[in-house]
């Protein structure tokens, strides 16, 4: 392992923000359409510093942060609060190094820490590499929303998997 798992520090939001523009532009798996703003990104590290929380995989020779995850909210009533969602991001060449496995096992522990009875995964429908991470992380899945999503011309599918806590 040459990585390190903490929580999400302010000085993390460059390098968060980098990761996530990164698959704005350039993929499907997240269905924001426009970069998040350095102010935008400081104020995501401020949501996840409570009962929500959010982790950084800091590369131990480099101290370079080379993925992310957090929890959030999953609906805003208030019968869903013992529910969160997850999110996890990894940068493009830590991929398959097992940073994803490790935010997300971190990420579920820090959930049933917190009292949550329950974690949601929202998943892109082609996206066979997070799917087969959430499984092996013991979640499983639980529905299939058909084209609920559009971007880069393509309908989207996104597949739900939970975990019980």
């Amino acid at each position: 392992m040459g990585w390190q798992i903490r929580s999400v520090e302010p000085a993390d939001a460059e390098a968060i923000r980098a990761i996530y523009n990164r698959e704005v532009t350039g993929s499907t798996v997240t269905f924001d359409m426009v970069e998040r703003t350095a102010e935008e990104q400081a104020a995501w590290i401020a949501d996840h510093s409570g009962g929500h929380p959010a982790v950084v995989a800091v590369d131990e020779a480099t101290g370079q942060v080379v993925g992310f995850a957090s929890l959030s909210p999953y609906r805003p009533r208030p019968a869903y609060a013992t529910t969160v969602e997850d999110s996890v991001y990894v940068r493009d060449d830590q991929r398959g190094t097992g940073v994803g496995r490790a935010l997300l096992s971190e990420i579920v522990r820090l959930a049933a820490a917190h009292g949550y009875h329950s974690v949601i995964g929202r998943i892109v429908g082609d996206h066979a590499a997070s799917i087969a991470l959430h499984e092996a992380c013991g979640f499983v899945q639980v529905g299939r929303e058909v084209e609920v999503g559009r971007k880069h011309g393509r309908w989207l599918d996104v597949v739900l998997m939970q975990r019980m806590l």
